[in-house]
This record gives C-alpha cells, structure tokens and sequence, in this order.
C-alpha cells in the first residue's frame, strides 16, 4: 500500500506534458508611435480575418498534428511589449474564431519609438517560456521601418533568436494603411531580409496597400503554416 502511495504522489508531482503543436508562432505586430490607434485596429483586424480564411484553416489542417499554437503581441519602445492574446491552439474553425474574437477586445498594448531588438527577445523568451512543444518555431515580425532607437541592437537579438532554432519571417508594410503617410519606403523589404530574417526558410511579404494587407498577412500565414519555402526571400501579397 506504501509502495502505490508514494508512486500515485510523485505521479501528482510530475509536470504535465508539453501540448504538441506543428508549429508555435508569435505574431509580433508594431504598436510603435507611427501607428496610431485606427491603424492598431485595422492591424489587428487583417490578422483576425486571416486566422478564420478557410485557406489558413486548411493549412492547419494539413499539418503533422492538425493545429497550431499562436499569440499575438504588440511590441514598441524597448520595454513596451504587450501580449494581446496569450497562447492559444487553433485547430479548427471555432478556435481560430476564439482567436480572432479575443484579438479585437484589448487596448493597445506598447507605446514608445521602435526597438526591434527588444521585440525580437520578447518573441523569443515567449516560445521557451510556453508550455507547448512545436515541432517548428516562428517569429512573424511586422512593422512599417528599421530603426531601433533603444534596447539591444538588432544584429545581436536577430543572432540570439537564430542560435536557439528559431526561424524569423517578416512583413514590410510600405504604406501607412492607405492613411497618406510615407511607411517605411520601397528598399524596406530589402533591409528586412538583410537585418531581421533568417532560420530555414525565412521570407519577407511586402504589403503595400490596404487590401495587400490582408492578403500579405493570410499569405504569409499560410507559407508560414505549411512549412512551404518561398522561391524568392521576400513574397509579393497576391
């Protein structure tokens, strides 16, 4: 009787298993002083539509295990990142809703001047900090420019990321969501893929318009999702 105790309290004691997941992916969006709250809103907005597209679903669907685990965290100044929605495993059209349904509710979560490279650690402390086992691990980074006024350099973070197996896409938002503000200018894809990307298969989608968003960021969701490997670094939305 002793014997069946002790092993029943060490069975207590013992951590859950990791949920396995195909793919754990931070959806690192820019919250920065030049995106103003609209914009923070029709961001989030593209990312909730695309989480819920049939295409996306289907992707999942597809994978080794069926789902995937996401979060979505607004990031800015060097100690402003927000997470928007925590965790979740989408599996199905209900949980990618649930998703979608959570990201439109919370205020804006980051304020301040861009430091990418603080963004890119918080991405990075968020998938070993998790409870969740994917066989892959990406950062989806957005933002509309290059500059990193605070926090570590992006050299150093972006090197941090990689060593640790994880993969680093991006996209390159070249207009300010149609508001008629300058984004980050037509060579920003080509900095992103020279600063920011890299792991296996790493890709920049470029949206350059309001309706390219939306269609940039299901893209990209979908390559990112299904493991395909562009044939270019940096992916026209279509």
């Amino acid at each position: 009787m002793r014997l069946v105790t002790v092993a029943f309290a060490l069975a207590l004691a013992a951590p859950a298993a990791a949920q396995e997941v195909d793919l754990e992916l931070v959806l690192l969006a820019d919250a920065s002083g030049s995106i103003d709250t609209d914009e923070i809103r029709f961001q989030r907005q593209g990312y909730a539509e695309a989480i819920t597209d049939p295409s996306v679903l289907q992707a999942i669907a597809d994978t080794a295990y069926g789902s995937i685990a996401v979060t979505y965290v607004e990031w800015a100044a060097a100690d402003s990142q927000g997470v928007v929605v925590p965790w979740t495993v989408v599996a199905d059209a209900d949980s990618a809703q649930g998703f979608a349904d959570a990201l439109m509710g919370p205020p804006r979560m980051a304020y301040g001047r861009n430091a990418i490279g603080s963004a890119l650690l918080a991405g990075k402390r968020l998938i070993e900090e998790n409870e969740i086992d994917g066989w892959r691990k990406v950062i989806d980074f957005s933002g509309d420019s290059a500059n990193n006024y605070s926090g570590p350099p992006i050299e150093a973070a972006r090197a941090e990321v990689l060593a640790s197996g994880i993969t680093i896409n991006a996209l390159a938002i070249l207009c300010r969501f149609c508001s008629g503000r300058a984004g980050g200018g037509a060579n920003l894809e080509a900095i992103y893929e020279e600063r920011i990307i890299g792991g296996p298969g790493a890709f920049v989608v470029t949206a350059d318009d309001m309706e390219s968003f939306a269609d940039a960021v299901r893209r990209k969701l979908i390559l990112e999702i299904s493991g395909t490997v562009p044939g270019a670094p940096t992916v026209a939305a279509r």
